[in-house]
């Protein structure tokens, strides 16, 4: 019987946030709104940088890969459970979740390490400043961008290939997109394998990670505390502010949820952990640094024609 019903397993059934149906059209508007800025604050910081030449560092080159990655980020799954908030099919196909999966582990990851990428942009402009612009020249920036996004390709090759070689005799989907563990969890056999791999594959892309850009930190501030005058250690810290911010949130939130046991939380507490990676964090990008950030506030006065203060 098992063998006929994981031959037959053809699409599965996102079960979404089935627990509040009551609060549906609530939930779609407390989730619509902050992924309607997430779109236009990203849409907008990669525009002005690209049209600003006083934005036309490595720094902010940097910013525009990692808005132009939350961007896709996001439109992998945000739109497919906003429509299934207001009724709309919440099946999926097997290919349609594989897909999904696979865009969903590579921009992902690709964003964990542009916040190293960035994170070591930092460290070189403030320990190195003397030799920044040979360091950080064009070709090397390309180079590490190329990098962060071959990572999340090789990455989520390899995961997405081992979840769906598994044989599955379940098709209800305990979460609003295609996570990895989720899935997993429907298979007729035993994933212990795949487990492990999880847990080896979430290491590499946090732990690691998190380890450059602490490293970079402790650098950056012993540096920052060598500086005489208070007011170059006020705009070394300004600078490396924005990135911090997003840098802990970002590796938290994400380390909360694939590095903890699988067993620890419930299925309610695992969506309210990915609504915050999914929803929250992308949204904290564009809203720190345009407010948070004098010279990306400056560049949006430029550019609708008045003067910076």
């Amino acid at each position: 019987m098992k063998r006929e019903n994981h031959t037959l397993t053809t699409e599965f059934v996102l079960q979404g946030f089935s627990s509040f149906h009551e609060h549906h059209l609530t939930l779609f508007v407390m989730f619509l709104a902050p992924y309607i800025l997430t779109l236009a604050g990203n849409i907008i910081i990669v525009i002005i940088i690209r049209i600003d030449h006083h934005l036309h560092t490595p720094m902010y080159f940097f910013l525009s890969m990692l808005s132009t990655s939350e961007t896709i980020y996001t439109l992998v799954i945000l739109p497919r459970m906003l429509s299934s908030l207001v009724g709309m099919s919440q099946a999926i196909s097997l290919a349609g979740c594989a897909t999904q999966m696979f865009f969903f582990v590579t921009f992902g990851i690709t964003n964990c390490f542009l916040l190293t990428v960035m994170g070591y942009d930092r460290y070189v402009a403030i320990c190195s400043p003397l030799r920044y612009t040979v360091i950080m020249n064009k070709r090397v920036c390309t180079q590490l961008v190329w990098g962060a996004c071959s990572i999340g390709l090789i990455v989520a090759t390899t995961q997405v290939t081992s979840v769906f070689r598994l044989p599955f005799c379940a098709t209800k989907v305990a979460h609003f997109f295609c996570d990895i563990r989720p899935v997993m969890k429907l298979s007729c056999i035993d994933t212990t394998v795949n487990e492990i791999l999880t847990l080896i594959i979430s290491v590499f892309v946090l732990v690691v990670p998190m380890g450059l850009v602490f490293i970079s930190y402790v650098l950056i501030i012993s540096t920052i505390l060598k500086i005489t005058s208070t007011e170059g250690r006020k705009k070394a810290f300004a600078t490396c502010a924005s990135h911090l911010t997003v840098v802990i949130v970002h590796y938290g939130c994400a380390s909360i949820a694939y590095l903890k046991p699988k067993s620890e939380n419930t299925k309610d507490q695992d969506q309210l952990i990915s609504v915050t990676y999914t929803v929250i964090t992308p949204l904290l990008n564009p809203v720190v640094y345009t407010l948070r950030n004098k010279e990306v506030k400056d560049a949006l006065l430029r550019a609708i024609g008045r003067k910076p203060f």
